[in-house]
């Protein structure tokens, strides 16, 4: 046998060591990060006259990376797997992978409209300020399809190294360099945390793919069980930060005030759906062995943080500066609580309950985006942000209170907002099915006082205002923002069953 006809039986024989991509998988999360460097580039060579561009080219790159997921909808498509084991892929395209990327996408979409007059007024550094919204947009792209603990830490930080940058944006700003700090410390700090939980994960189990570490979790030999458990409670710590669940909250007021209002309304929602998603990825699929742990103190966290959300929610004075800010900032952190009772409920009942996590969050996404919409068309006469300023708003712009009004009455769970109804029905009917009646009790209440500041705030908008009226036109990217929102919303209001649908049943690739 001649040496090259060996080297053609062994070549055979052994496995092919190089992975085949499925480019139409990763399509979204390579387009997004494609067109953050073409403008990243493009910034070196356009006048400052020109540099509005960007903003435009940004927004047709998210409306095209939302637009591949349509040939992505049948779902359960994998790249980057092993070549030893098929079943272990580090990049799945699955439902769970695809609505989470749909909202990342088209959230960061009405972020981008925001902020393409946000740019402009405030003077700050466009090409900067579109190449590391798209970067963090790519991250947060990413991680739900992630399906390895490298591949997760390393999306929740290409998601999150930007964010603190956008925080900081607007130079000279106190406030803004202030909030930057207190969010970056925390998170790196966090993260650290979580970096040494994977670390333990892997030398408990000897992998870090997401499904191989859920069977090997299974049967943890006795010695390294403290390790496995220690390793399971440190990487949920990262997670938890993203989330806003006390005590991992202190951050957010601070962190919202002091960043743009778009930034502040891509974090409420996208930043949140991060968290959310990481944090569903390790506990149902990698972590499932340690329901037992996981899921009690998630339950525990959701019951601290809806009510310390809406508490502090309550307490903000409608005369107080950037009380508008701080108060939707609070009931994010209350919302926060809510979206984490599915969570623990699948500890006790299934995985099947993560769908309601994801349907709230789908309502959540849009009726939030818009409250900031509208936050930041007020803004743009009354920068302040205070609560009295909406007093009256209907008088001089009734189709931004009308729409403000819907989405705070959404938040609030009441008619006419329906989809927000249905997501809480939603949500404390996984408690209830999963046993955990004390936290569908907690939850009840903390609903009855979140309709106190969400109506106290909906109410003003429809009061004789106070001296005179100063309207200016509002820019169109941000009534496009509004109107986008204030449709699907009422839509989705109209037929909540489209999201139940969509969420419905296994989410996740058999």
């Amino acid at each position: 046998m001649t040496a090259m006809t060996a080297l053609t039986v062994l070549s055979a024989e052994a496995p092919s060591l190089v992975q085949s991509v499925d480019w139409l998988a990763i399509a979204p999360v390579v387009i997004t990060a494609a067109v953050g460097l073409v403008v990243l580039v493009a910034d070196l060579f356009l006048t400052e006259r020109h540099k509005p561009v960007l903003g435009w080219i940004s927004v047709a790159g998210l409306a095209a990376a939302t637009a591949t997921l349509l040939p992505l909808r049948a779902g359960d498509r994998a790249t980057f797997c092993l070549t030893g084991d098929p079943a272990a892929c580090s990049y799945v395209a699955d439902r769970f992978t695809l609505v989470i990327q749909f909202l990342v996408l088209a959230g960061a979409l009405i972020t981008a409209l925001l902020s393409v007059t946000a740019v402009h007024d405030s003077r700050m550094p466009a090409g900067e300020y579109w190449f590391l919204l798209l970067s963090s947009a790519a991250g947060a792209a990413l991680l739900p399809a992630s399906r390895d603990l490298a591949t997760l830490i390393v999306a929740l930080e290409v998601a999150s190294l930007p964010a603190f940058a956008l925080v900081g944006m607007r130079r000279g700003d106190r406030l803004s360099s202030e909030a930057a700090l207190k969010f970056f410390l925390s998170s790196v700090t966090a993260t650290a945390v979580s970096l040494m939980g994977v670390s333990f994960v892997y030398a408990a189990t000897g992998s870090l793919h997401l499904t191989q570490v859920a069977d090997r979790l299974e049967d943890v030999p006795g010695q390294l069980d403290t390790l496995a458990m220690a390793g399971v409670a440190l990487t949920l710590v990262g997670f938890a930060f993203k989330t806003a669940a006390v005590p991992f909250h202190f951050w957010v007021p601070d962190t919202y005030v002091g960043a743009p209002l778009p930034i502040a309304g891509y974090l409420s929602v996208i930043g949140k759906a991060v968290g959310f998603t990481g944090l569903i990825l390790v506990t149902v699929i990698a972590f499932p062995a340690y329901s037992d742990i996981w899921g009690p103190a998630l339950a525990v966290l959701a019951a601290l943080t809806m009510t310390l959300g809406n508490t502090a929610a309550l307490r903000q004075s409608p005369d107080r500066p950037n009380s508008a800010v701080r108060l939707l900032a609070w009931s994010s952190v209350g919302q926060a609580g809510y979206l984490l009772v599915p969570i623990a409920a699948a500890a006790y009942s299934g995985r099947d309950q993560i769908g309601s996590t994801v349907a709230y969050a789908l309502m959540y996404a849009a009726v939030n985006l818009g409250a900031f919409a509208v936050a930041a068309l007020v803004a743009r006469t009354k920068p302040l942000h205070r609560i009295s300023d909406y007093r009256g708003l209907y008088a001089e712009r009734p189709l931004a209170a009308l729409s403000l009004g819907f989405f705070l009455l959404c938040l609030a769970g009441l008619p006419p907002g329906i989809i927000g109804l249905f997501a809480k029905v939603t949500v404390f009917r996984s408690a209830v099915d999963a046993g955990l009646g004390w936290l569908a009790v907690v939850m009840a209440i903390n609903v009855v006082i979140a309709l106190y500041y969400y109506l106290r705030w909906t109410a003003l908008l429809f009061r004789t205002p106070e001296g005179a009226q100063t309207r200016t036109r509002a820019p169109w990217p941000v009534a496009a923002a509004i109107v986008v929102t204030a449709i699907t919303a009422v839509v989705v209001s109209g037929a909540p069953e489209l999201v139940l649908r969509v969420t419905s049943g296994s989410l996740f690739a058999q």
